[in-house]
């Protein structure tokens, strides 16, 4: 008796979990995530694949947040610009709002460990494109993207924030209440990963191209060259024609990939958030 067909869904989601969309991008343009899958499984030698439940594990990770594929509604129509690179879905939390978030979204963010001059303008930079009607996207990182959540949220704007890793733990650990409070007040928390994935150096370079890709611009608060998330971010808003902002580079060493981008002329100058507004 032939097996019952396994829903687009949980094929993309088990597909997600295994492998990355640009090793299924040929398969997936001329078969079904279904059909894939099972081809997949068939010629997998280790026996892993087919150890896995696609189904049921779809089914318990959806009791803690959403799995969202390309022909919903409110898949983020953005994400085409990743070309075969384009995840097979997103794990959310109040999804249902990110056609709205998506809409006009712009990145703030930057350092990890940031200068206290960049949380201020990390602050003031999310405070106004947050009340100009922009969606704050950022991740949960210390420093600048944590910055611009809060300022955003005491501004009374619902935020965007991405995750390197599954949405059952926040990015850091000790910004649980931060992760918590984005969906709570309107906003939306979206990760490549399914829940019980773990952060690593591959899970948040990738969270960056995605960051990149669901904003329209990319303000770089502050970078240091070496910052490989940050300046990564950079790199694919460059490569996805993302308009990419930053304020003047100080002469603290933390700033110096802002500088570099700024002098190559790779990144716009603004010299406060008015000017950044005015280019939205």
């Amino acid at each position: 008796m032939p097996s019952p067909a396994l829903p687009e869904r949980a094929a993309r989601a088990a597909l997600a979990a295994h492998f990355t969309p640009a090793t299924l991008a040929a398969e997936l343009a001329q078969s079904s995530a279904q059909e894939v899958w099972e081809q997949r499984v068939r010629h997998d030698n280790s026996g892993r694949l087919a150890q896995y439940k696609p189904t049921d594990k779809l089914a318990n990770a959806q009791l803690s947040c959403q799995f969202i594929i390309p022909s919903d509604e409110s898949w983020p129509a953005a994400l085409a610009d990743l070309g075969p690179d384009c995840p097979l879905g997103l794990w959310a939390r109040g999804g249902d709002q990110l056609p709205q978030l998506t809409a006009n979204a712009v990145a703030v963010t930057g350092n990890r460990n940031a200068t206290e001059q960049a949380i201020t303008r990390a602050q003031a930079f999310a405070t106004a494109v947050a009340e100009a009607g922009h969606t704050v996207t950022a991740t949960l990182a210390y420093g600048v993207d944590a910055a611009a959540h809060r300022a955003a949220a005491l501004a009374g704007r619902a935020t965007l924030a991405v995750l390197p890793r599954g949405l059952d733990r926040a990015h850091p650990h000790d910004h649980a209440q931060l992760l918590s409070c984005v969906p709570a007040t309107g906003g939306a928390v979206v990760s490549l990963y399914q829940p019980g994935t773990a952060a690593s150096g591959a899970t948040l370079r990738a969270s960056a191209t995605l960051l990149a890709a669901l904003a329209h611009v990319v303000i770089l608060i502050e970078a240091m060259d070496h910052a490989e998330v940050a300046m990564h971010t950079a790199e694919v808003a460059a490569a996805l024609n993302r308009r990419l902002l930053a304020p003047p580079a100080t002469e603290d060493i933390r700033a110096d990939g802002s500088a570099r981008l700024l002098a190559e002329q790779r990144a716009v100058l603004v010299p406060d958030p008015a000017a950044a507004l005015a280019l939205l």
